[in-house]
């Protein structure tokens, strides 16, 4: 049995015919309403879990290449 017709015979043992109705009656509302205040899942985000999953680095970028010293002069007294 998958998920939704596990899910199915969850709503049937929990209420009764009219409120399965109007449960019914909610979701065709939902889902034919693009401005819907109830957001459904997005199919993109379940593809592409990970876009703009991301930090930024706090650090500013290095100014001089690693590795690479400044020639110091040397000064006399």
């Amino acid at each position: 049995m998958d998920r939704i017709s596990g899910f199915i015979v969850w709503i049937c043992k929990r209420f009764n015919r009219e409120q399965i109705e109007k449960i019914i009656n909610g979701l065709v509302q939902a889902l034919s309403d693009p401005n819907s205040e109830i957001k459904y899942r997005d199919q993109f985000k379940e593809e592409h879990p990970s876009y703009r999953n991301f930090h930024v680095d706090p650090n500013e970028p290095l100014q001089e290449k690693p590795g690479i010293k400044k020639k110091h002069r040397k000064t006399t007294r």
